[in-house]
């Protein structure tokens, strides 16, 4: 029969100091044990690495720089680090890493129970993981493996962020910026090769979140590599292509922290975590209760197709040469365009056929005609990439804004007559005329519309005088123009003032520096703020010193003070209860203390302060007295005592007597007393059962006959019989040393003194 194999480490004493009882979990780069610090004499979770990690050189000082690192940060949502070390176990070095023990699960644990979370239940979480983050990255420190494994659910209801500076150690060792089995939440910046900052985390964050409100990663693949490079090449789907009618700011929310660039991604944790809680607070509880009933499933999860469709990032000339390499080469061995579509070779299995993923969604589209035009010769047996917006589009719009129309041609077939029908623009400087009917574009509606409003015939006699005449009210008209313009765009509507600087000054001062500005169109939004006093303004938008026209709107942002949070009613409801009613109301737990209760059930919460109804500042604590149950009560000694006594005492003292139906033998305790009971002498629970143990008496034991026995023997028989013995000489002294006497005989209590007399 099949044995599992004893873990070498269980049972063992890591350093003098840990006591190694039993694996907890198993990981790409280690193994958790739960261990007992004997100087402590607390429970730890131990992390050992694996022993190959340890013999890379130089790895010891990095794991203890990084050790380090991550015990200086100390906060309530991240998991904390006390002690590292290397020992020697059984001839096999061991890298160790001590963490508080964490009693309960992992984020993991709870996706596999309930496959896909409310958006409540999901921000709830997050809120906690981005705080302990938003500490890690002010303290300079970056997670650079944030998943659902590494977020552990304490059975009190803590959420805590495992293993910091962890991730950072084994990359150096390992000689890689990515960890094995974490490819699903990596930036797209850790899987190019660049260096990790606090968005990578708060990418990782965002891949998190989709998966915990979808029930699944946003990029499958075959490899971790196919996954890697998905999140290098394309975007993270909003999470409502699987739950249709999910809240757009959630979709917003997951976009922004899964950007592939991070500079459109939240700076820190701190950012993300006050967008988080803005969120939280302005969703209706149809949003953040939201189910959907069929969620549906991405296209790319449905197939894996061995195509490469999404032309190669940015890389350095050593990465670049690999992607060229791997995703450029045809089926006959030729070597296509730098960034076109290629088709990869397949798996093997025969399926080398190319799927079409999300056509519509990358289909081109043409934006307008293009006139026939020869291609360049930079561009020769190439498509032109800019063809469509050069010609589509920007040329059309030229011609029908620069061009001219001259249908004098058409004049020429009536003698005398001759067709002033042209199209002038009215922005440029002056008219121009763009002769060859061969050339010219057809008429647009708006201009078929101005030649309809023109005579169509006129004398030839009168075309000079005409000409004249036009040209004076066209230079009359420019001169207009340009001094309007002047005007216009000097001391008028239009013209470019700079933004004072309003911030701490009350509303109508505001208004009225504006004012003087020039700044007529004006408007107020009020906010609420932790530093600027009510009815002073914060800022504008745009912001202070930008240029802006006289006839743009700006935005006078005034603060309404501090937002205030009502305190909910908490009394009765358990502890994790009352942390997740503060939280959702923008508050949080403060001290914590226990008392006894013989009305509220242990757990509960007795008292509150401030009380229900008070308003507080957001993230305010309030103190909360949590029950411990009745208070204990000790047991009074009734041994001694008739039953009827002890009774009567133990019920007295809120405790339930038992008499105990095997009464026992007692030398010293008469029959009918209480010879034992238990518990005595301790404190327990109110109506806790004292069992009593009541005395018969004494033995009846026959006494043994010891007449002629010499001093010795009959003195030793009567012991061994349970009795006393007292010995009397008849001389003074022994003379023969035989019993000559005894009293009493018969049957006596077990304990009696018998009297011998020796001869």
């Amino acid at each position: 029969m099949h044995q599992q194999r004893k873990d070498p480490l269980e049972g063992a004493i890591v350093d003098g100091r840990y006591l190694v009882h039993s694996r907890l979990a198993r990981g790409g780069m280690s193994t958790v044990y739960l261990a007992t610090d004997h100087r402590l004499d607390r429970r730890v979770a131990l992390k050992v690495l694996y022993p190959h990690l340890a013999e890379e050189p130089g790895f010891i000082d990095r794991f203890e720089q990084e050790a380090k690192s991550a015990a200086r940060l100390s906060h309530p949502h991240v998991v904390g680090v006390l002690d590292q070390g290397v020992d020697d176990v059984g001839g096999q070095p061991v890298a160790y890493l001590v963490m508080e023990f964490v009693a309960g699960r992992t984020l993991r644990d709870v996706l596999r129970e309930h496959g896909r979370l409310t958006p409540r239940h999901a921000l709830v979480l997050l809120d906690a993981v981005v705080e302990g983050l938003a500490a890690a990255h002010e303290a300079g420190l970056i997670h650079r493996d944030v998943k659902p494994e590494n977020v552990l659910l304490s059975d009190s209801g803590q959420v805590k962020i495992a293993d910091f500076g962890l991730a950072r150690a084994v990359s150096a060792a390992t000689g890689t910026a990515t960890l094995a089995g974490t490819a699903a939440y990596l930036s797209p910046e850790l899987v190019l090769g660049r260096p990790a900052e606090a968005q990578s985390d708060i990418y990782s964050t965002g891949v998190m979140l989709y998966e915990l409100l979808t029930g699944q990663q946003p990029f499958t693949g075959e490899t971790p590599i196919q996954v890697a490079l998905q999140h290098a090449q394309a975007d993270v789907p909003a999470p409502s292509v699987l739950l249709p009618g999910l809240a757009p700011d959630i979709d917003e929310l997951v976009q922004w922290c899964t950007s592939r660039d991070p500079e459109d991604r939240p700076v820190d944790g701190s950012a993300l975590l006050g967008e988080l809680r803005h969120i939280r607070t302005t969703l209706s509880d149809e949003d953040l209760d939201f189910t959907a009933a069929d969620a549906g499933v991405l296209p790319q999860h449905q197939d894996h197709p061995t195509v490469a469709v999404v032309p190669p990032p940015p890389l350095d000339d050593a990465r670049t040469e690999v992607f060229k390499r791997a995703a450029s080469r045809y089926d006959d061995g030729s070597t296509a365009p730098s960034g076109w579509t290629e088709v990869l070779p397949g798996d093997g299995n025969g399926d080398d056929t190319t799927r079409v993923i999300s056509g519509d969604r990358h289909a081109t589209r043409v934006i307008g005609a293009m006139p026939p035009r020869p291609p360049s010769p930079a561009h020769q047996g190439l498509p032109d990439p800019n063809a469509t917006s050069r010609f589509g589009r920007n040329e059309t719009e030229h011609d029908h804004r620069h061009g001219t129309w001259d249908d004098d041609d058409a004049a020429d077939d009536e003698p005398g007559l001759r067709s002033d029908a042209r199209f002038v623009d009215a922005s440029a400087d002056g008219p121009s005329a763009r002769h060859g009917g061969s050339s010219a574009a057809p008429l647009s509606k708006r201009q078929q519309a101005r030649q309809a409003q023109r005579p169509q015939k006129t004398l030839r006699s009168r075309a000079a005088h005409r000409s004249v005449r036009l040209l004076v009210v066209l230079l009359v008209l420019l001169a207009a123009l340009v001094a309007g313009a002047g005007w216009l765009f000097g001391a008028g509507p239009a013209g470019v003032v700079s933004l004072p600087d309003v911030a701490n000054v009350p509303l109508a001062e505001a208004r009225a520096a504006l004012s003087e500005e020039g700044l007529a169109t004006l408007s107020t939004e009020e906010v609420f703020n932790e530093e600027v006093l009510p009815g002073l303004v914060v800022a504008t938008d745009p912001g202070a010193f930008s240029e802006v026209r006289r006839f743009e709107r700006v935005e006078l942002i005034v603060s309404k003070g501090p937002e205030l949070f009502r305190v909910p009613d908490l009394l009765g409801l358990t502890r994790l209860d009352a942390d997740a009613e503060l939280q959702e109301a923008g508050l949080a737990v403060g001290g914590l203390q226990e008392e006894y209760s013989e009305s509220v059930p242990a757990g509960d919460v007795i008292r509150q302060t401030p009380e229900h109804g008070a308003e507080r500042r957001r993230h305010s604590t309030v103190d909360l007295v949590v029950s411990l149950g009745p208070a204990p009560v000790a047991v009074p000694d009734v041994v001694g005592l008739t039953a009827q006594e002890a009774v009567t005492a133990l019920s007295d003292a809120g405790l339930e007597a038992v008499v105990s139906d095997v009464p026992e033998y007692s030398r010293t305790v008469p029959a009918g007393a209480v010879l034992g009971q238990d518990p005595s002498g301790v404190g327990v629970p109110r109506g806790t059962r004292v069992t009593l143990t009541l005395s018969q008496g004494p033995r009846m034991v026959k006494v043994p006959n010891v007449f002629s026995l010499p001093e010795g023997r009959a003195v030793d028989a009567l012991e061994a019989a349970g009795f006393t013995v007292q010995v009397d000489y008849t001389f003074g002294s022994a003379v023969l040393g035989l019993v000559a006497g005894q009293s009493p005989s018969g049957e006596q209590p077990e304990g009696t003194t018998i009297r011998i007399t020796v001869t």
